[in-house]
């Protein structure tokens, strides 16, 4: 069962700035008035009923709770605490400041495949945790891997956003449609029962783009897109590959594969010769092979302007939907209630108003 605390997070806790938001809730720095000790503090509101239109299902917020819960991982974000108050719960996380690793990737002249390898690993390493408990992720991609800190000689990866993951359960079977499209298994495409070896499609998916610049089924529209994924339709173009390893593409084939079971697992990648090489002829082959970052810098840079052009579309949606909700006539008073999941502003303390209104503003 998730734990929640019932008191103010703002006895605890001094709220600072926001470092970004999603759908549902605000990601505030927070810092914790006993230690000093700052943390990213994640505001999810909650839907008071089945009909209303904005918030989080309470049910959605307590499965990733529980699952943060039970993963401690040095490459896996870790969850302090959780508050509760009438329609907000507050998750208190570590604070994650380094950035995404494509980011920092891409701020490089040169990166070989043993320095990107090490990255591999540590995803891996987290994963091959999470599997070993029987939780999925579902959402791998760029934007969920992050760096704890990146001025450092070696930075320490970190798996990061948990909203879409299951702890799968033996005997029951679980389907879903969520995640990104140009990252997603074939399975999810059609609707099958789900396994963690739809994070291992996400591995090579990630992986190639890594390597190459270029995503291996990234279409002009998501139905392209969704098409090249269920015809398993990539190859290793020369032009993007010409410095990757024989090794390196053997990796990325065996993860790219349809039938889920034959995909190697998070514990076959961590032994297999690209990360863990058997010999000294593979290590130097690893050594001389480099990523294609005159590819990788335009993949980011375009990723980057798509992340942000779809945080603008979806504001401007929810600003839409405010003013629906605001004019609606009122004798549809079931369909307002899409704007009364506020709580009583009236018994809360005065700089949790100013937090909520400029949440909102």
């Amino acid at each position: 069962m998730a734990c929640f605390k019932l008191e103010n997070v703002e006895d605890l806790y001094e709220i600072g700035d926001v470092l970004g938001k999603g759908h549902f809730g605000t990601v505030r720095q927070v810092r914790e008035k006993a230690t000093d000790s700052l943390y990213a503090g994640k505001f999810v509101k909650i839907r008071k009923s089945r009909s209303s239109r904005l918030g989080q299902e309470r049910e959605s917020v307590e499965r990733e709770v529980e699952i943060l819960q039970l993963l401690q991982h040095p490459n896996i974000m870790s969850l302090k605490e959780v508050f509760e108050c009438k329609a907000e719960v507050v998750l208190i996380l570590e604070l994650i400041s380094g950035g995404e690793l494509f980011d920092f990737v891409a701020e490089k002249d040169i990166l070989t495949e043993a320095e990107a390898i090490e990255f591999m690993k540590q995803i891996l390493l987290g994963l091959s945790y999470m599997h070993s408990k029987n939780i999925a992720h579902f959402d791998l991609k760029p934007e969920n891997i992050m760096l704890q800190g990146k001025d450092v000689p070696h930075p320490n990866i970190k798996l990061i956003d948990f909203g879409l993951a299951r702890r799968l359960q033996e005997g029951e079977e679980y389907k879903s449609l969520c995640g990104t499209p140009q990252y997603i298994a074939p399975e999810i495409v059609n609707y099958e029962p789900l396994t963690v070896a739809a994070d291992m499609w996400g591995i090579g998916v990630i992986t190639y783009i890594l390597l190459s610049g270029t995503s291996p089924f990234q279409g002009e529209t998501d139905a392209e897109t969704m098409n090249n994924i269920m015809a398993v339709n990539y190859e290793f173009d020369q032009k993007h590959f010409s410095q990757t390893s024989a090794m390196g593409k053997d990796f990325i084939e065996k993860l790219l594969v349809k039938n889920y079971r034959e995909r190697m697992t998070a514990e076959e990648c961590l032994i297999h010769p690209w990360i863990k090489p058997l010999n000294k002829k593979q290590v130097a082959h690893r050594s001389r092979s480099s990523i294609n970052m005159k590819n990788f810098k335009k993949f980011n840079a375009r990723r980057k302007w798509k992340v942000s052009y779809n945080m603008v579309w979806a504001c401007n949606r929810m600003c839409r939907m405010k003013l629906l909700c605001k004019n609606a006539v009122k004798d549809e008073e079931a369909l307002r209630q899409c704007e009364s999941d506020q709580e009583d502003i009236d018994t809360k303390p005065a700089s949790l108003i100013r937090r909520r209104l400029s949440s909102s503003s």
